[in-house]
């Protein structure tokens, strides 16, 4: 464990992951506030009585009012869900028809739904062979494009998109959002999009099973239910045999009921993200990635992302020349840091409970390598 003093204060006092822990993008250890709930609630469920799932259910509203907050809506605008790969498939279904503007080197996850979608005869995609700015979506759209889907900062580079850009340039057309890397760690506005979906497990820090989709009204109005279940309509404590009309908000993507034992944590997490302020989060973060960005050069290492605070968020990804990105991991691991590992490079992504002993730590490991 670590001390994280030179992390935020009033942030990062609530987390005990090791000083070197740079793998934010992949997984963000949870509080001790995350601990707490859930292990509080998982207690009450093993004694349960007449009062205790509806109890335990009043999770659910207070993560989704909070999620709503952050995302710069309101409850009845917001779904959670499991993981942020079932909005996206929930948003592909949704569209009938037409093309959807996706970049080819996305994460997988913004990739299958649409291919999902097309297979069935419904929306199909058209890959973007560049960078998702706004210059190359214009140059991408027809008449057949009815969206985009973009991930809010890219998993591989820590790219942010400009997606006040692209909302001008795609008009009217929806604008569909993966903010896995980015909610709650970089302040982007959210309202531009009309489908926002996020995981908790990463930058959250509300571990696995956790997660939420924000709609906008254009979306509520032009995606179709295809996934929507019982819990998912009008009257759901209603059991008369017969077909329901989908809610007519954000729950119509409500399949079935979740746990309320995640959705404690979940609304444990996005309330300590309130509480410090997602400007201050971003703050912080962006001061680790320029001293990581630092270090990275200082030992003749190639930063593949971008530099520009603008552009990016808090993924440094980075090549030595000449040095198996294994044999950096080693070195890392070898100096209490724990990385991402590609074929052809190294990724680290620091936090608000990040101190500079972590990159103290990289700046030692890289000096290894001699």
């Amino acid at each position: 464990m670590t001390d994280h003093a030179g992390g935020l204060p009033g942030y990062a006092e609530r987390f005990t992951e090791p000083e070197g822990y740079l793998d934010f993008a992949r997984y963000g250890p949870p509080s001790r506030d995350v601990l707490e709930v859930t292990a509080a609630a998982l207690a009450t469920s093993a004694e349960a009585d007449h009062t205790t799932v509806n109890d335990l259910m009043r999770a659910e509203p207070r993560a989704r009012a909070a999620a709503g907050r952050l995302a710069g809506t309101d409850a009845a605008h917001v779904a959670l869900l499991p993981n942020a790969s079932t909005g996206l498939f929930h948003a592909a279904f949704g569209l009938a028809g037409g093309a959807v503007l996706v970049p080819a080197a996305d994460f997988p996850a913004n990739h299958y739904p649409w291919r999902r979608s097309a297979a069935l005869g419904r929306a199909v995609p058209r890959w973007l062979d560049a960078a998702p700015t706004p210059d190359a979506v214009r140059a991408a759209l027809s008449d057949e494009v009815v969206a985009v889907s973009v991930s809010a900062v890219d998993f591989r580079t820590g790219y942010r998109a400009d997606l006040a850009g692209l909302r001008e340039v795609i008009g009217d057309r929806l604008l569909i959002v993966d903010a896995m890397q980015a909610f709650g760690v970089a302040e982007l506005p959210w309202q531009a999009a009309d489908v926002v979906v996020a995981g908790g497990q990463k930058w959250l820090r509300a571990s696995w099973a956790t997660g939420f989709a924000a709609l906008s009204d254009r979306a509520l109005e032009r995606l179709e239910p295809t996934l929507s279940g019982w819990t998912g309509v009008t009257d759901v404590g209603v059991f008369d045999d017969v077909e329901h009309p989908p809610a007519p908000d954000a729950l119509r993507w409500s399949i079935t009921n979740l746990s309320p034992v995640t959705a404690a944590a979940f609304a444990v997490a996005l309330e300590l993200v309130e509480s410090s302020g997602v400007a201050a989060i971003e703050a912080h973060v962006a001061r680790r990635v320029d001293e990581l960005i630092e270090v990275v050069r200082a030992a003749g290492g190639e930063v593949l992302s971008p530099v520009a605070p603008g552009e990016r968020a808090g993924i440094v990804s980075f090549a030595v020349p000449g040095t198996d990105p294994g044999r950096i991991a080693k070195a890392l691991h070898e100096h209490g840091v724990t990385p991402s590992v590609r074929a052809d490079s190294v990724r680290l992504s620091a936090h608000a409970s990040t101190t500079s002993g972590a990159v103290e730590r990289v700046r030692a490991a890289l000096g290894s390598l001699g």
